[in-house]
């Protein structure tokens, strides 16, 4: 359960970050989609967004603690 604070958290945070720069920038009512323009409320689309920025972050995070060296491993090293 403490692992999976420390994907969703951090994500989160940044998520809502990264969501406010992207939107500060582009305007949702003028998005494309596969060369169709977005079809959606400004809320919807922000919705969307902010989800999407949200999955990309804990997917960052989730990798970071599946590629960590676990300390034990660190401390005492097994001799070969």
């Amino acid at each position: 359960m403490m692992k999976l604070i420390q994907v969703l958290w951090p994500s989160f945070l940044v998520a809502g970050l990264a969501e406010a720069l992207f939107f500060t920038i582009v305007n949702p009512q003028e998005l494309y989609l596969f060369g169709e323009p977005v079809d959606f409320s400004a809320v919807a689309t922000y919705s969307i967004g902010f989800f999407a920025f949200w999955l990309v972050c804990a997917a960052s995070s989730l990798t970071t603690i599946f590629l960590q060296t676990p300390c034990e491993e660190l401390n005492h090293p097994q001799s070969h």
